[in-house]
């Protein structure tokens, strides 16, 4: 394999707080909503399974267009998406926020998943193609895990903070001085890099292929509430999203474009693995973030800044979680810290499934929140770093994308699967008791996917070491690389 030299004109100190910067961003607005949902509902006008769409809007749409957000950072160059990307979904946030009525905000969503499909492999590829290997690798991932993980776990408290004190509407809005800083600071800080080599035209019928088909799946899963799965429509809806993704398998494979993904990379087990890890904790992380948050207002009785408040001890956990695996990082293989990492979450996750309808935050909450977040944060970089080592520098972008599409992707299909189980567990009572059993049937389930997780770990894995002595004083020269 071909190594990758950094540059002095890349800058790595700026490129890595950039970087820092956008994956907060994207992260925070992924969960920033969760805790206005109730508001956003009652000033819209949502069912309550319609309301899962503003989640599924954004996670679909940032899902399913990734990889070609990845490809096109490959082909036109990173910094070029990567800034393009940050103006959509600014502006994509400032329409949300003065949406009218439902269909508005779920556009604006949408949106914004389209924006963050661009700048988010782009923002990632250049994190791996500017620390390749070693200690430097492994403190630049622990630095992106932890902003990563602060903004989903601090986007529950600021939205809490901003529904409660300046409306639902500013979970939108916050994102657009966000975006601009992340904006100014990309285009001073990031460097150009060489032209990118130039191949095949991408493969735009395989990015439709794949959303639809995600899209269609989700929609079908998430309408079991009232079509029984054995139904004509249920049957019907999910039967055309497989003939769309069988389609897109079959795009990849025979197209004249340069496809979306080449399929062979998927040979590559730490690839393969990583991206199911990633897959099942993504699913049972957002679907954990949606019944916590619905738990704390709809069954505690308390206001969405407090229960943004509740959330802390889970940010503070996964941020804890993260700066431990830096420190581990240099002693132990990635893949075992996904194992302890992901067996740590599951406990938290099947501690909150003990949840009781006459409950309180430290009974219930504190502790397992604890327990979840450090398993968590253990987790995400050795798994970022996992999945992108020993892929070719013209794929990294690739790689990249398919990594954060398959988190985007469980995030919506485990939202869609739970929410329905944990919908009809409750069935059409609406008492905190009825709630209760749903959402914490919800949460044991999101354990069971993270002890999966774990098993595909441990079974697809290679066996690998943390960074030797040599390349730890070699990434030197590295990190201390100025212009």
């Amino acid at each position: 394999m071909t190594s990758v030299v950094v540059k002095p004109s890349a800058r790595p100190g700026l490129t890595l707080a950039a970087v820092a910067v956008v994956q907060f961003m994207v992260s925070l607005d992924l969960s920033v909503v969760n805790v206005g949902l109730p508001r956003i509902a009652a000033g819209l006008g949502f069912s309550a399974m319609g309301l899962t769409w503003v989640i599924h809007a954004y996670a679909l749409t940032f899902g399913g267009l990734l990889l070609l957000g990845g490809k096109a950072a490959d082909r036109y160059g990173r910094r070029r998406v990567l800034l393009l990307g940050l103006g959509l979904f600014g502006l994509a946030s400032l329409a949300g926020g003065f949406a009218l009525e439902p269909g508005h905000l779920v556009a604006a969503r949408a949106a914004q998943g389209i924006g963050a499909a661009a700048l988010a492999p782009a923002a990632l590829a250049l994190l791996t193609t500017t620390f390749p290997a070693g200690r430097a690798r492994v403190r630049a991932f622990g630095i992106w895990s932890a902003t990563n993980a602060a903004g989903a776990a601090l986007g529950v408290l600021i939205g809490g903070l901003l529904t409660e004190y300046a409306g639902w509407r500013w979970v939108m809005f916050v994102n657009v001085p966000m975006a601009a800083c992340a904006l100014a600071l990309a285009w001073r800080g990031v460097a150009a890099g060489p032209p990118p080599a130039r191949g095949g035209r991408p493969d735009v019928l395989g990015a439709v292929l794949a959303t639809a088909g995600m899209t269609l799946l989700v929609f079908g899963v998430v309408r079991t509430d009232r079509y029984a799965w054995t139904s004509p429509v249920t049957v019907t809806t999910l039967a055309v999203a497989a003939a769309l993704l069988i389609a897109f398998v079959h795009v990849e494979r025979t197209t004249a474009r340069e496809p979306l993904i080449r399929l062979g990379l998927f040979a590559n087990r730490a690839v393969a693995g990583a991206n199911a890890y990633n897959l099942l904790a993504g699913a049972a992380l957002a679907s954990s973030f949606y019944f916590l948050a619905l738990y704390l207002q709809r069954v505690l009785g308390i206001g969405p800044a407090p229960a943004g408040v509740a959330f802390l001890p889970l940010a503070l956990g996964v941020i804890a979680g993260s700066v431990l695996a830096v420190k581990l990082g240099y002693r132990l293989a990635p893949r075992t810290l996904l194992v302890i990492g992901g067996l740590l979450t599951a406990a938290g996750f099947a501690w909150f499934g003990l949840i009781s309808p006459d409950g309180a935050f430290v009974t219930d909450v504190l502790g397992p929140s604890v327990v979840a977040g450090v398993g968590f944060g253990l987790c995400l970089g050795p798994l970022v770093s996992i999945a992108t080592v020993g892929v070719a520098p013209h794929e990294t972008g690739t790689a990249s994308g398919l990594l954060n599409s398959s988190r985007q992707i469980g995030a919506s299909l485990g939202l869609a699967a739970l929410g329905t189980v944990a919908h009809s567990r409750t069935g059409q009572a609406a008492t905190p008791e009825a709630l209760t059993e749903g959402y914490a049937l919800g949460l044991t389930l999101g354990a069971v996917l993270l002890l999966a997780a774990v098993v595909i770990a441990v079974a697809v894995l290679r066996r690998t070491s943390p960074p030797s002595r040599a390349e730890q004083v070699a990434d030197r020269d590295v990190i201390h690389a100025r212009d």
